[in-house]
């Protein structure tokens, strides 16, 4: 899927997902983080993320996720009134971000990226995610095909794939 380079989604779309509840993204949010964030960041990053408040915050989708380290994992935490740490952009940026893409620092200096609050702790999490070798975000993977594919590949433990399921 090929985006133009300055997509923002629709503000209707935007209106639409700001009326979601938080938490149940937040906590899809942090399931992917603790799958393959959380497992290779670094001791001197843990200590320095241990029970601070971040939210990323998607401008145009109007969406909001709240989440803390608590020294074993990321956990989702209600919307917070005050946060350590915000970072914001537009989903296309996210998602360029992810694929790796787009710089970090390209995003900031074009001001398509923000960071609010702990300035220190904003450049340790950019740092980090630079230096750690995290699998490339392919939207391709997420195509219902592609998707349906797996699925049909998918059997319950100890199933017999010979057997149709029908009756012996």
């Amino acid at each position: 899927m090929n985006l133009p380079p300055t997509f923002v989604l629709p503000q209707r779309l935007g209106s639409l997902l700001a009326r979601l509840p938080t938490y149940p993204g937040s906590a899809l949010l942090v399931t992917a983080l603790n799958l393959g964030l959380s497992p290779q960041l670094p001791d001197d990053v843990r200590g320095l993320l241990l029970h601070k408040k971040l939210r990323i915050h998607v401008r145009d989708a109007r969406l909001t996720f709240d989440f803390t380290w608590t020294g074993e994992r990321f956990a989702a935490c209600s919307r917070a009134q005050t946060t350590d740490l915000t970072i914001a952009a537009s989903a296309h940026d996210f998602l360029r971000l992810a694929q790796r893409q787009e710089d970090p620092d390209t995003l900031f200096f074009s001001r398509r990226l923000s960071m609010q609050g702990d300035t220190e702790l904003g450049l340790v999490v950019k740092n980090a995610l630079d230096a750690l070798e995290l699998p490339v975000f392919e939207l391709q993977q997420w195509a219902p095909r592609q998707v349906f594919s797996r699925m049909a590949s998918w059997r319950p433990a100890g199933a017999d794939p010979h057997h149709s399921g029908g009756n012996p």
